[in-house]
């Protein structure tokens, strides 16, 4: 997992957004975060600057201030190494089917998934990223 600028966060590499919204998260993001099948998800609004959104398990977020501000109005299980996100939910994050978002380390409850800013930025620079679909 490489980090793209001195000092910087640790990246996955990409994911597309697919037609249904569904999203692959890279399998070493899984294992980080200790992900299972069929494991509830929780969905948190990313920050102004990268947008996009975190992911993180329901059970890790019952005692953290992140839990408030998850969207609760949406199951989300990890079913077969990604989730499928309503396209409601992708809105509210200014996400769309069809975009690449970059998987990065995020805090240590919920795995990044950023829309914009410089992080996005250098990693545009960077083909060697993989991407997950």
């Amino acid at each position: 997992m490489p980090r793209l600028v001195k000092g910087g966060k640790y990246t996955y590499g990409w994911s597309r957004v697919g037609d249904e919204g569904r999203i692959t998260i890279p399998p070493e993001a899984l294992v980080e975060y200790g992900l299972q099948e069929s494991e509830p998800l929780a969905l948190v609004p990313g920050s102004r600057t990268s947008g996009g959104f975190g992911l993180a398990a329901r059970r890790a977020l019952s005692a953290s201030p992140l839990r408030a501000a998850a969207f609760q109005d949406a199951p989300l299980r990890l079913t077969r190494g990604g989730v499928k996100v309503p396209p409601v939910l992708l809105a509210r994050c200014e996400v769309s089917c069809g975009d690449r978002l970059l998987v990065i380390r995020g805090s240590g409850l919920a795995i990044g998934f950023a829309a914009r800013g410089p992080i996005v930025a250098e990693a545009e620079k960077h083909p060697e990223l993989e991407v997950f679909c």
